[in-house]
């Protein structure tokens, strides 16, 4: 298989493009990858690093609002059409692969508009601008979240999950809570606001450690490494426990969370993902700034289904969350059904499901 893959801005994105990649390299050595992105965007570095054929176009996204700045949008999608047909006829992909972002809008209009087999995977419930641009045009549809299904054209949709979630599926591991000076025969929960950080989490959390260093569970605390300072120079003047660390990254999550009672964090799509494919209780405190409020329809998918507890940041306060936590925490049975019920939801074959999908659209 000859497989071009578009997708770039943020890791929700990249990271589902490299495990559907690496699906297809495990199961074809031989296979043929080009991945375009932008210039700006993640997926410059990390693509690259990873030893992936590499293609970058300069392209930005629309205002929501009148703005000059749109009609250069308008010059760049269409110079990078023009890239991207060029990309295609050179590289002669069997099927093209969008996963989100701006950049992909050129790549997969670009490839249907000379009837390259396409393929889009949307990760969230809520349907991003890009992929609703491209569901006209594309073959398939492979969607994440049943709430998106109604907002696509119904004969193109496929059910797939997220292929992250084979990734982390398929992961084997021998980590120890003793890395973080914490023992592995105590329940432990991870609070963790993305690979930044969040403000409002770390702020209440601050507020909440001289509480939750007398509970009987452990708590691993993920600042974000540009808040780690901040926040211990707050912790230093109130708490020291032996049940509580803090972290201000970890670059190893796969490893880390089947070793972990639960999960408080956002309820982006790869992280839920993440999740169910472990059956992790989490609560989950979506993100208000994100568009159309995505996260937390993301989050109700899982708390409707008895996998989690949400919290809105509105309401987030320090008792609120160690509430939350105590609820969570001490009782063996929630928690036991809550991870039940996040397996259930899980789909650790999504990345098998989507390459499948791939080589049928290639071959019709």
């Amino acid at each position: 298989m000859r497989l071009m893959v578009s997708g770039g801005g943020t890791g929700g994105h990249i990271y589902p493009a490299l495990a559907v990649i690496n699906e297809l390299k495990r199961q074809d050595p031989d296979a043929e990858v080009l991945y375009v992105g932008s210039h700006r965007g993640i997926e410059s570095k990390i693509v690259p690093d990873l030893g992936i054929p590499f293609e970058a176009m300069t392209i930005q996204g629309f205002k929501r609002s009148l703005s000059l700045e749109n009609f250069k949008t308008v010059y760049l999608f269409l110079k990078s059409v023009h890239q991207a047909k060029k990309l295609v006829r050179s590289f002669k992909p069997d099927v093209v692969l969008g996963t989100g972002g701006y950049v992909s809008g050129a790549v997969l209009y670009a490839a249907a508009k000379q009837h390259i087999p396409t393929v889009i995977h949307e990760q969230n419930s809520v349907v991003g601008m890009t992929n609703k641009f491209l569901s006209r045009y594309v073959d398939k549809i492979a969607i994440n979240f049943e709430d998106a299904r109604a907002q696509f054209p119904a004969d193109k949709v496929v059910m797939t999950g997220n292929p992250r979630a084979q990734e982390v599926a398929n992961i084997k591991s021998d980590f120890s809570l003793s890395a973080f000076n914490l023992k592995d025969d105590v329940p432990t929960i991870m609070v963790v606001g993305g690979s930044q950080g969040a403000l409002k989490l770390n702020q209440v959390m601050v507020e909440a450690l001289p509480e939750l260093a007398k509970k009987s569970y452990q708590v691993v605390f993920v600042t974000g490494p540009k808040r780690y300072d901040h926040v211990m120079s707050q912790v230093n003047k109130m708490v020291s426990a032996d049940n509580i660390s803090i972290q201000s990254y970890i670059n190893n999550m796969p490893e880390v969370l089947p070793k972990l009672a639960g999960v408080v964090g956002r309820s982006g799509a790869t992280t839920l993902a993440e999740l169910t494919a472990l059956g992790v209780p989490s609560i989950l405190i979506p993100s208000p700034y994100v568009t159309a409020d995505h996260q937390t329809k993301n989050a109700m998918s899982l708390v409707n289904a008895n996998a989690a507890l949400m919290i809105k940041e509105a309401d987030l306060t320090n008792q609120t969350l160690v509430s939350a936590m105590d609820e969570l925490m001490n009782d063996d049975q929630k928690r036991s059904a809550m991870a039940a019920a996040a397996k259930k939801l899980g789909k650790p074959k999504a990345a098998t499901e989507m390459l499948s999908l791939l080589k049928e659209v290639s071959q019709s």
